[in-house]
């Protein structure tokens, strides 16, 4: 159960600028084809930045994910994914979120933010889960800590809207991120 109360929560890990561990961390998707099926994919090219005030109203993410870095498993769908009638990466080569409130206590979080791709912003909830805190076996690797954020999308509210009835409109989005604490690395 999440907890709106910002001002009194204590967060579970220390302030400071935490920076991303790209090799543990996956921005993946979720969307449907036909109706019938789901299409799962992820972005191979992203960065997050995490910065972690004494007050959870003081914490502040953003991330930058290259949409040509698409990824179903198959690359001529990966191809028409990037072409001009759906993500058109010439015109909008990134989307980036920047949240704008976070909120909880233990485990789950919301964060409230702003997704933009090309010149659309609108606004993205997500649901976090804290997965904890844990020192690296390797000397001087720093403790990581572990999110997993979840959400949801519409693609006709970005103008992406194309093949309706071949593709959902509704994108799931699942983000696995490990960062590192400040000094830690």
């Amino acid at each position: 159960m999440t907890n709106d109360t910002t001002a009194s929560t204590a967060l579970p890990i220390a302030p400071g600028q935490w920076t991303l561990d790209p090799l543990h961390s996956a921005v993946n998707f979720t969307i449907r084809h036909l109706g019938i099926a789901k299409v799962r994919g992820r972005f191979n090219t992203f960065d997050a930045g995490l910065y972690v005030g004494d007050r959870a109203e003081d914490v502040q993410v953003s991330a930058t994910v290259d949409l040509a870095s698409i990824d179903t498993g198959n690359a001529d769908r990966d191809a028409h994914v990037r072409a001009f009638d759906l993500l058109d990466v010439e015109k909008r080569p990134t989307m980036t979120y920047r949240s704008t409130r976070v909120s909880g206590e233990g485990a789950d979080w919301t964060m409230s933010g702003e997704l933009t791709i090309g010149d659309v912003t609108r606004p993205v909830p997500l649901a976090v889960e804290f997965g904890g805190l844990m020192g690296m076996p390797v000397e001087g690797a720093g403790r990581h800590a572990g999110f997993e954020a979840t959400g949801e999308i519409r693609r006709g509210d970005f103008g992406l809207g194309f093949a309706p009835g071949v593709l959902g409109d509704v994108v799931k989005i699942q983000l696995d991120m490990q960062f590192v604490e400040p000094g830690g690395a």
